[in-house]
């Protein structure tokens, strides 16, 4: 993987603030974008600026072919079988909503919905609110330092209507065995809804081989623009959803008293759509699959083991795995008597070096285990082992400041 090549697709690297090079380690929140994906979409708004699936002009046939022929490549990329699998959101936390508000669980053997210990809160809330309004009840499978408690989440899921868990976790990059936790729930006539916002930029995944009911994901994590998600469901799964928007796209005809539903995947996407976002996000699958999934996936460990035995060795905690391959490329620590935003706030002032503090979205989890936040670097392809040097440099001034 030549890194130097890659870095020339992201024109923002190349910006400086006061005289210095931007280094951004926070790709867990927001991926940078290649310019092929920028100029795919920038296409779009000048040549071709028609509405899909509904005009018959050469615009309008222009943005159908485009999207449809995104729909296909979203579906390549995660190895789905049929492009009308595939739902186009506005991001992962859409998708998941989807599913949380649609699903029926007088078609299942429980009203029970089985999430893990670490769900963002994109996944946690969707599942309260259905709580709150009285027709469905929350279990969490334990997911410690150690991992994913398979032993807990079997016991669990036999009294479960629905399995929703995180992938990975954004919080200290654990990740969940899906293939396994898939196959138990299945062996309990359960379907999975997994949450692979930060599992899609990073690892090759096929739902098929998963065999995984609903999965959920964003486009700007995986170097897609803001505004953009898919929601996969088994067509059969589909079916068996209400949408969460209606409106234009979304009906084969109506009355004023009554309305013929789309099938899927339009019955699930309300009005216009955000054309230039899905033609940017299938390019950006197009981008990651000519770099390689496993090769992405590597660097980044690489970048991680190196960043997480230095600051080890100054005296932090790190969050999650105590190995850095099970952490992918986040790394979440904590500086004994230091604040994480004081952290962030001091290296991005000495060396432009971006990363976020904060409880991540994750917020009960840091509340169970009274935990005041974390400070978090998160690498990708883009990113060097000059600028890992230029971290942990700041890192060892900042940790000689507590003593």
């Amino acid at each position: 993987m030549n890194i130097e090549k890659i870095r020339q697709d992201f024109p923002v690297l190349g910006d400086k603030i006061k005289g210095r090079p931007v280094i951004y380690f926070d790709s867990a929140c927001m991926a940078l974008k290649p310019r092929q994906v920028i100029e795919a979409m920038n296409d779009y708004y000048l040549h071709y600026p028609g509405c899909g699936e509904r005009s018959e002009h050469a615009f309008g046939k222009k943005v159908t072919e485009m999207v449809e022929q995104s729909r296909k490549t979203m579906a390549k990329f995660i190895g789905a079988k049929n492009p009308g699998e595939i739902i186009f959101t506005r991001n992962a936390t859409e998708g998941i909503n989807i599913v949380a508000n649609g699903f029926d669980f007088g078609k299942s053997k429980s009203n029970v919905a089985l999430l893990s210990e670490k769900e963002h809160n994109s996944t946690l809330l969707p599942w309260q609110k259905r709580k709150m309004k009285g027709n469905a009840r929350m279990e969490f499978a334990e997911f410690g330092r150690e991992g994913f408690n398979l032993d807990d989440f079997s016991r669990k899921v036999k009294n479960a209507g629905i399995v929703s868990v995180v992938y990975t976790s954004n919080m200290d990059g654990s990740s969940v065995p899906a293939g396994e936790v898939v196959k138990i729930a299945h062996e309990n006539k359960v379907p999975v809804l997994l949450d692979a916002a930060q599992a899609i930029p990073h690892k090759e995944i096929d739902v098929r081989k998963l065999d995984v009911d609903f999965l959920a994901f964003s486009g700007h994590k995986m170097l897609g623009p803001t505004g953009t998600g898919v929601l996969y469901g088994k067509k059969d799964m589909l079916e068996k959803l209400d949408g969460l928007s209606v409106g234009g796209g979304t009906v084969m005809d109506s009355n004023y008293d009554s309305a013929k539903w789309e099938n899927a995947p339009e019955r699930f996407e309300a009005g216009l759509q955000n054309y230039a976002g899905i033609i940017g996000m299938a390019k950006a699958a197009e981008y990651l699959k000519t770099i390689g999934m496993d090769e992405i996936e590597k660097h980044e460990i690489m970048l991680n083991k190196k960043a997480s035995d230095a600051v080890s060795g100054i005296g932090a905690e790190i969050l999650g795995p105590e190995k850095a391959g099970q952490r992918g490329g986040i790394l979440s620590f904590n500086l004994p008597g230091m604040d994480p935003h004081a952290i962030t706030i001091m290296l991005n002032e000495s060396r432009n070096i971006m990363i976020r503090a904060g409880r991540h979205c994750v917020h009960s989890w840091f509340n169970h285990y009274k935990v005041d936040g974390s400070a978090r670097a998160s690498f990708y392809m883009y990113n060097t082992e000059e600028e890992v040097d230029a971290f942990i440099d700041e890192m060892k001034k900042i940790s000689g400041m507590m003593r």
